[in-house]
């Protein structure tokens, strides 16, 4: 493969195979989407997606990590995988991580002149004074799955990355220019978690892949043709019900902000909030069908589904759920619903939320507003 570096009119073009890719003069972000699943990554997606565009730089997107159980080692799925590439354009200047690796890092950012930024020395691994940043799973994975080794550490302490402060976003773009430092590839995502309010807008920009709508669209064809279904995200493993334990000196933990407020100006979360009961489950569906003459019912779920004894319990109606483990089918099905209920502290159903409040679409919580014998 010929890789070919031209300047035309001043704009770097590389010239990979025949084929000419334009290097972006403002330099690039790179970053390593390492903490928690999915609904955890959609959140920092967001914010990265709006510091890359508050320092002007292009965003390469990275693969999103999942763990397959019993493999010891994260995988890496290419981000075009589930949602599409091209609108994000619309927002900012967006590329895939598999292109910016093939076509340009060999070029732009080459073996042996690789720096990983992260605020300061992180305090394990094998190197001192270091942000030993392919320590751990998914750490050393994600970077190992496009063969990348760092060469040096930069530490941007006391740089921050709240898009919304601009000053900082000035020394982010004086300290580090783009001549100096083409690349910018960060340990962990350069967002805050949860996503911050000014930044959860951005879902807008975030489609479904043709693959992942082709699939929502065939299941509903399949199932409920023209009539009209129940969304529910149950959030019931042993990991999230130890989490809920902790509701009471977090309120704001994870999703929560997406029906209390970002200052709980909406109320306070209860314990059946978190984790739901099957009683609180089964009251809230119950209101929901009532309202809305329903019959149909998609249960997304990462543990129990309750399909069983909720079918006892509302005989007409029809309990459906994915026949294989498919996250990213539940979450196109849930966005289509016509009515929702998810768990007001989960990311995954607040990914829903904000897609849904894309398209005018109502949201509701478990247990929200709380039953008043049970607020903490």
């Amino acid at each position: 493969m010929l890789v070919l570096p031209l300047v035309m009119f001043g704009i770097w073009i590389i010239s990979v195979g025949g084929e000419a890719l334009e290097v972006d003069k403002k330099g690039y972000v790179l970053y390593c989407p390492c903490m928690g699943r999915f609904g955890n990554q959609a959140d920092h997606f967001l914010g990265s997606l709006a510091f890359a565009k508050a320092v002007d730089r292009t965003l390469v997107l990275p693969p999103w990590v999942e763990y397959h159980f019993p493999a010891p080692k994260s995988v890496q799925v290419p981000f075009d995988t589930y949602f599409k590439v091209e609108p994000l354009r619309a927002y900012h200047r967006v590329l895939t991580m598999e292109e910016f690796m093939e076509k340009l890092a060999p070029t732009i950012w080459p073996e042996g002149n690789r720096a990983v930024f992260c605020f300061q020395a992180r305090t394990y691994g094998e190197k001192q004074n270091d942000c030993n940043a392919k320590e751990g799973n998914p750490f050393g994975p994600f970077w190992d799955t496009f063969n990348i080794d760092f060469d040096l550490s930069e530490f941007y302490s006391p740089l921050y990355h709240d898009s919304s402060n601009l000053h900082d976003m000035e020394r982010w773009k004086k300290k580090y220019s783009p001549e100096a430092w083409p690349v910018i590839a960060f340990t962990g995502a350069p967002a805050q978690f949860p996503v911050q309010q000014q930044n959860a807008g951005l879902q807008q920009y975030l489609e479904f892949s043709d693959n992942i709508a082709s699939k929502r669209d065939e299941y509903i064809a399949e199932h409920f043709g023209d009539e009209k279904f129940l969304g529910i995200h149950l959030r019931l493993g042993s990991d999230f019900e130890n989490a809920c334990k902790h509701i009471k000196d977090s309120p704001l933990m994870f999703g929560a902000a997406q029906c209390l407020g970002y200052r709980m100006e909406h109320g306070k979360p209860s314990s059946e909030m978190c984790y739901p009961s099957e009683k609180t489950i089964a009251r809230d569906v119950a209101k929901a069908l009532k309202k809305s003459g329903i019959q149909f019912v998609y249960v997304a779920t990462d543990s129990k589904d309750l399909i069983k004894n909720l079918s006892k319990k509302f005989k007409k109606v029809k309990f459906f759920k994915s026949s294989a483990s498919n996250p990213h089918l539940d979450l196109a099905m849930l966005c289509a619903a016509d009515k929702f209920i998810g768990n007001c502290i989960s990311t995954f159903t607040a990914f829903v939320t904000r897609a849904r409040g894309v398209h005018n679409k109502p949201s509701n919580f478990w247990d929200f507003p709380p039953m008043k014998h049970d607020e903490l």
